[in-house]
């Protein structure tokens, strides 16, 4: 493996306090929650919205969804100022920088908050590529991991994607890459190891086993 792709929020980006606090901010009203970051992982799937119906127990109304969602990313964008890189984080990528190898970024956070989000942290130069999600609707990561490979003109076999889901892992497969799930994110260790790669509890436990 000579180069990795990294997932961002709930990857390098430490951000699981945030995610459970804007949920039950946009819950309080229903009378669900609060949830701790166990109990929303014990919930939590994609599409998001099948998490909420979960979360609600019945089928989400015309139109509830878009107001939850929007509710969610208001409170997630205030939330996430007090959040900052995953333990480790910094010390993985200047190691796999220092061995000479390559790496980037791929997230389905909105590019232009992404981009000035990893300038502030200081960590933009160990990328040779960044990709954020530039259209309103994200979907399946699978087609933005295609893209993002064929960008970099990287032989997906010497690729290998580090992240924090089940979909992280599909993209992977999609393009031939091979994955590795880590624990910090919104997804339980028991979903993860459902899908037949490594599962990590630590970033620096990743690249020991690259």
């Amino acid at each position: 493996m000579t180069h990795i792709v990294w997932d961002w929020n709930g990857t390098l980006f430490h951000d699981i306090d945030a995610v459970v606090g804007a949920t039950n901010e946009v819950f309080r009203p229903y009378g669900v929650g609060p949830f701790d970051p166990d109990g929303f992982r014990a919930v939590y799937t994609r599409p998001i919205w099948v998490a909420y119906e979960r979360m609600l127990g019945r089928s989400l109304r015309d139109g509830e969804w878009e107001l939850l969602d929007e509710g969610f990313h208001d409170h997630y964008h205030r939330l996430m100022l007090a959040c900052g890189l995953a333990d480790g984080a910094l010390a993985c990528l200047q190691e796999w920088e220092d061995a000479g190898r390559t790496q980037s970024l791929l997230s389905m956070w909105t590019h232009e908050r992404l981009v000035p989000k990893i300038g502030e942290m200081g960590i933009d130069r160990h990328f040779s590529r960044v990709d954020g999600l530039r259209a309103a609707a994200g979907g399946p990561k699978a087609e933005h991991m295609a893209a993002h490979v064929l960008a970099l003109g990287v032989d997906p076999e010497k690729v290998v994607v580090i992240g924090d889901s089940v979909d992280d892992a599909h993209a992977a497969q999609h393009v031939g890459a091979r994955a590795i799930l880590y624990t910090g994110g919104m997804s339980s260790r028991a979903e993860l190891g459902g899908v037949g790669v490594p599962v990590v509890d630590s970033l620096a436990n990743a690249l020991d086993l690259i």
